[in-house]
């Protein structure tokens, strides 16, 4: 399926122009003629045969940054800490306001995205956070996490849903405000409303991630966007990335194409099935997105019987799982500066 994948990719191949021949000898005349037209074209400085051999420029080689899992982690467990964050709650905005002074600590322009928008329960304030690491005149790359919590469950505190998508993508800001500047634009989006109140539905669920890309396409930076990564349960301790069916192949193979130079090629396979995510509202207005999303965090291999449970707690997660899914993240995010989407 991997092979497959790859070969939906548009194969780009550099052209080479064949040489171009000049007459020597015929007749004198023709001699002297052509001997003529080569003077004037070395004179006129064309020189049209180093030019013809020059090679192609080979895309400049960029090295990601070093993420560190161990802060991934501690910052998840800071983030648990803060208590519940359900959407339209003043645990939510002191969520909100919490990854706020985290991303300006780390040097990345940040602001509060505040809307109103309609709920079963009805109408709730909803705060996205965003953060934005200025590039070249490139494309942008849009990560996102949520980090509001599910409602309605004694004991939940959503260690991996939320906890570790905020946790890692503020260590992936902290590692790219501090790197070397890339020819592209890196953006932040911390979603809140991800969670239904009742099911998911036009007004249930998604608040977030939809009304950012509203926003985006009409000011017109949806179009700039190049590639959408969406984290979400990413630090369960046996980590499964279960990568679902409605995820562009492209980007899918690039996921596996670093992780396998991250030597953890293992980690990474695809779901059969689709998986609503904050990364769909992006996904159906035609932007290339992947949902990195480990479904499999249960009490046995293959089962996801953690979610949405008290049993989403701290001691499920691993510091090394956390630095698994970044390394892929910052190495994906270093291979689309270097080597263009297809079609861009």
């Amino acid at each position: 399926m991997e092979t497959d994948l790859s070969n939906m990719q548009s194969n780009s191949r550099s052209k080479r122009w064949p040489g171009a021949g000049f007459c020597v000898r015929r007749r004198d005349g023709v001699f002297r003629w052509c001997c003529w037209w080569v003077a004037l074209l070395l004179v006129a400085g064309c020189g049209l045969k180093e030019e013809t051999a020059r090679p192609p420029a080979a895309p400049p080689v960029l090295a990601p940054p070093v993420i560190s899992g161990e802060a991934a982690l501690a910052g998840v467990r800071e983030f648990v800490e803060l208590g519940p964050k359900d959407s339209g709650t003043s645990g939510a905005e002191q969520a909100a306001q919490y990854i706020f002074r985290q991303l300006q600590t780390r040097g990345v322009t940040a602001e509060i995205q505040e809307f109103q928008d309609s709920t079963p329960d009805g109408e709730l304030t909803f705060r996205n956070v965003l953060g934005r690491i200025p590039g070249g005149a490139g494309p942008i790359v849009l990560l996102g996490a949520h980090y509001d919590t599910k409602i309605g469950i004694d004991g939940f505190v959503g260690a991996n849903d939320s906890g570790s998508g905020v946790g890692l993508l503020l260590e992936l800001a902290r590692a790219f405000a501090t790197a070397e500047p890339l020819p592209l634009e890196l953006r932040f989006a911390f979603f809140d409303g991800e969670e239904c109140r009742v099911r998911y539905g036009p007004n249930d669920g998604f608040h977030g991630s939809r009304y950012l890309a509203e926003r985006m396409a009409a000011d017109g930076s949806l179009s700039n966007v190049t590639a959408m990564i969406v984290l979400d349960m990413v630090g369960d301790a046996h980590l499964t990335v279960t990568i679902p069916r409605n995820s562009t192949p492209w980007l899918v193979s690039r996921v596996f194409a670093a992780a396998r130079a991250e030597d953890a090629r293992q980690h990474f396979l695809l779901y059969p099935y689709p998986i609503s995510d904050d990364h769909e509202a992006f996904f159906r207005r035609g932007v290339p997105a992947v949902d990195l999303i480990d479904f499999e965090f249960g009490s046995r291999p293959g089962a996801n019987d953690y979610w949405h449970t008290a049993a989403d707690s701290m001691d499920k997660l691993s510091a090394r799982s956390l630095d698994i899914v970044g390394r892929v993240v910052a190495r994906m995010i270093v291979d689309l500066a270097a080597t263009p989407a297809p079609g861009k």
